[in-house]
């Protein structure tokens, strides 16, 4: 099968750079993926004026000083196959990329679903075969050459991620023909399938684009998947990626969906993602696929029992998030991939909520994207029923949440 078409590099004005934090004033570290003093030049000749910013935003230590404090967004296009089939209705609007650079952010995740560029009948069947899994059509893949223009073109880090992929997903795993920790054909399309992106995008700067390998890895347990069996699996595929693009940026997700520190992973140097959603009963208060038979109670922040034991506060969350911040310390790079909350959350608890996560965030130099950018917990068109949206062309703006994420 031909290789698909490789991607090239191009350079944004420095001005509009996502990585323009990077900064040694700001307290970061500009060897990040070996760049040397070239990009150390680049980055001071280009940005007194965000340096001295920067400063001010960040004149406590933080943990963080690996990665730029990356701040944006999940954008859902081809995030699931079963949802959405029609080509037009997976290429990324342009305008919205648009309106999240001049909303002042520089990040945007791009969740995928593998089924949507194999090259099989599933679409009829709603099953895949074993023996499809490695055909990849190329055409297919169109969406995601956009995706990484796009982002290029308006100065946002792009960093992919496979939200389904060979053998696994954290939504109807059973889908999938083979189990990727246990089915040694599972890892090798998994392998094949991240050597084909690093192979299509490895013209495209490593500023620009990021792969994150796997969404919301599970909880270790006995015959199904172990810590070691993560390692493994996750080592492999960097190893395939570093073969063809030794300097991308590869994160991985914690363990537990994201909410446990991979410590085997440190050897390898790559960065590590939590998802923020704790508690659950808060950010995903009658969520279908959470709050299955909707008895979670009405959340406050912080929660509480009928007695009024507090079950989950700041101080709590600080406790959570303390072991990523100790990780970073280590010199591992650590983004918040995912965060937010539902639409049937009250907006004023959400608020208060989110916060507080933000600003936990911030103090140990860790960015974040929200899930999602438009949708059930967006900041355009979320469906709330107790917001005073604000028109933004003719999609519903909660302008409460924006300006919360602009402060932080």
């Amino acid at each position: 099968m031909r290789q698909g078409r490789r991607l090239r590099s191009a350079s944004a004005p420095a001005s509009e750079r996502p990585w323009i934090e990077c900064l040694p004033e700001a307290g970061y570290n500009c060897s990040f993926m070996g760049l040397s003093t070239l990009s150390r030049r680049a980055f001071l000749g280009a940005a007194a004026a965000a340096g001295a910013a920067a400063q001010t935003s960040f004149s406590f230590k933080v943990a963080q000083t690996v990665l730029p404090r990356w701040r944006g967004f999940n954008l859902l296009d081809m995030f699931q196959a079963f949802a959405k089939q029609d080509r037009k209705s997976l290429l990324v609007r342009e305008e919205e990329l648009r309106w999240i650079r001049d909303w002042g952010f520089n990040f945007v995740r791009f969740p995928m679903d593998y089924w949507l560029w194999v090259d099989s009948d599933w679409p009829q069947t709603r099953k895949l075969r074993v023996e499809d899994v490695l055909k990849i059509k190329e055409s297919a893949l169109e969406p995601v050459d956009r995706m990484v223009e796009l982002g290029r073109k308006y100065g946002l880090h792009v960093s992919l991620n496979f939200h389904r992929a060979p053998g696994y997903c954290v939504n109807n795993p059973d889908r999938e023909p083979f189990i990727l920790w246990l089915d040694s054909r599972a890892e090798d399309a998994f392998i094949y399938h991240w050597d084909y992106f690093a192979k299509r995008y490895q013209g495209v700067s490593e500023f620009d684009l990021s792969f994150n390998l796997l969404n919301e890895a599970p909880r270790p347990r006995e015959d199904y998947m172990s810590r070691e069996d993560y390692r493994r699996v996750m080592t492999a595929a960097v190893n395939k990626i570093r073969e063809t693009s030794p300097r991308r940026l590869i994160l991985i997700d914690g363990l537990e969906t994201g909410t446990s520190v991979v410590d085997e992973m440190i050897p390898t140097g790559v960065a590590q993602s939590l998802h923020a959603y704790w508690p659950g009963g808060l950010s995903h208060y009658r969520a279908s696929w959470v709050d299955r038979k909707g008895t979670f109670p009405e959340p406050t922040w912080p929660m509480k029992k009928a007695d009024g034991t507090v079950t989950a506060s700041r101080e709590i969350l600080e406790k959570r998030i303390a072991p990523w911040a100790e990780l970073a310390r280590k010199g591992i790079g650590v983004h918040c991939g995912e965060c937010g909350c539902y639409n049937k959350t009250p907006h004023a608890v959400f608020l208060a909520w989110f916060q507080d996560v933000l600003e936990v965030l911030e103090s140990h130099g860790i960015g974040w994207a929200l899930w999602n950018f438009r949708g059930s917990f967006g900041v355009l068109d979320s469906g709330r029923s107790d917001v005073d949206y604000e028109d933004w062309y003719g999609h519903k703006l909660d302008r409460k949440l924006l300006n919360l994420m602009q402060r932080h």
